[in-house]
């Protein structure tokens, strides 16, 4: 650091901010630390008062705080992704499109451990989207020692430490099972809720079928949807162990590889997910309307949401339960409840009722869980209570 005359200071960096008063207009920093003055500047610290200034003598060995950011961004950004100009010694990342923002977070951690150098991102598969901030970078001195950038840059390795993927789920095909509903014994009225659903998400379904329960014809209408390219294929109904539930089976003899049958939750235990070779997923849902409900809230709908790029926020009050409740031990369970409110506090009043009951979910106001180590909950246990939007 050295002190110069202002008149003398154009190309130099500042140390620190320097800040102009104009009565009842502003009190600020004119110019921030690390600024590097221009001629415009001149006039304008001349007229602040500043006859001299205090700028940073570049040393061999030492990197200002905006190269040293630049080559720290250089470590971070791979496809998809803008830069900001640096500002402050800071760049910003930019997402260029909608997708999957992904981490290394060992070798993020390595870099970070330099206790002058910050790179700060988002969290690993986090679902982004066009124009999101996803990461920044900068020193915290205002110079920094050249050494410590390469040991950085070894520790990346050569390559980004940051990904963005961009979304590619458009197309679904379903399946309807049931011969009841083949036959027009009684209404479909799941298929249309599936459609909207997906649309929510931008998923067009573009294949349907009811082939009731002939396990060979849902096996065939799979692989039919599969072999048109369809980018997920959702087959409704059919997937409890009772040897007439022909789903499961159906599946299976596609050849897609069976990731999992069944979940460590009630109601909504009978879930199938599985891919095919390419990659195509394929998922068995529960005809409850009630487990239904809770396998897409807690398993489908993250899917489409991060995959499809939408805002999977969940909101939470905290309330007490006014009765006891038993659990299976073993198995998360979930329970539908309404909300009263009652001296400034919320009470939850379970909905009792079977998953195949679409009246259970009449009149909810959201759903409580009762952990998978936990055998119940005692009247007047506190809880987190997940509102809903409707069913």
């Amino acid at each position: 650091m050295k002190l110069i005359d202002t008149r003398d200071a154009v190309g130099h960096v500042l140390c620190h901010d320097m800040t102009q008063i104009i009565p009842g207009v502003t009190k600020d920093a004119r110019f921030r630390k690390g600024h590097i003055v221009t001629p415009e500047d001149i006039p304008v610290l001349l007229s602040m008062g500043k006859e001299r200034l205090y700028v940073w003598e570049k040393t061999p060995g030492m990197l200002h705080e905006d190269e040293a950011a630049q080559r720290l961004c250089a470590l971070c950004r791979n496809e998809h992704m803008d830069v900001t100009p640096v500002k402050e010694g800071k760049i910003e990342l930019i997402a260029q499109c909608s997708g999957l923002f992904q981490v290394d977070v060992p070798r993020l951690d390595a870099i970070n451990d330099d206790d002058e150098i910050i790179i700060a991102t988002r969290h690993s598969n986090t679902a982004v989207h066009r124009g999101d901030k996803l990461a920044g970078t900068r020193i915290i001195p205002l110079i920094i020692h050249e050494d410590k950038l390469r040991r950085a840059e070894e520790l990346a390795g050569g390559r980004p430490i940051l990904s963005l993927h961009p979304w590619k789920l458009k197309t679904c095909g379903l399946i309807t099972t049931g011969s009841e509903v083949a036959k027009g014994l009684i209404q479909d009225a799941f298929t249309p809720v599936v459609r909207d659903k997906l649309a929510g998400y931008g998923i067009q379904v573009t294949h349907h079928c009811l082939p009731g329960d002939d396990r060979q014809a849902i096996t065939a209408a799979a692989l039919d949807f599969w072999r048109s390219g369809v980018d997920l294929i959702l087959c409704t109904g059919g997937m409890s162990v009772d040897p007439d539930d022909q789903t499961p089976g159906a599946i299976r003899d596609t050849g897609a590889d069976i990731i999992s049958y069944g979940a460590p939750v009630l109601p909504g235990a009978m879930f199938l997910l599985g891919y095919f070779s390419n990659g195509t997923p394929i998922v068995g849902l529960p005809g409850h309307p009630v487990a239904a409900y809770f396998i897409t809230k807690l398993f489908v709908q993250p899917l489409l949401g991060r995959l499809m790029d939408r805002d999977m926020t969940v909101y939470t009050v905290t309330a007490r339960v006014t009765e006891s409740i038993s659990a299976n031990h073993g198995r998360a369970q979930y329970h539908c409840c309404r909300l009263t409110g009652t001296g400034g506090e919320l009470y939850a009043q379970p909905i009792r009722g079977k998953s195949g009951l679409i009246t259970t979910l009449a009149g909810t106001d959201g759903y409580f869980c009762i952990s998978r180590d936990c055998e119940g909950l005692p009247q007047g246990a506190e809880i987190q209570v997940t509102i809903t939007s409707g069913v």
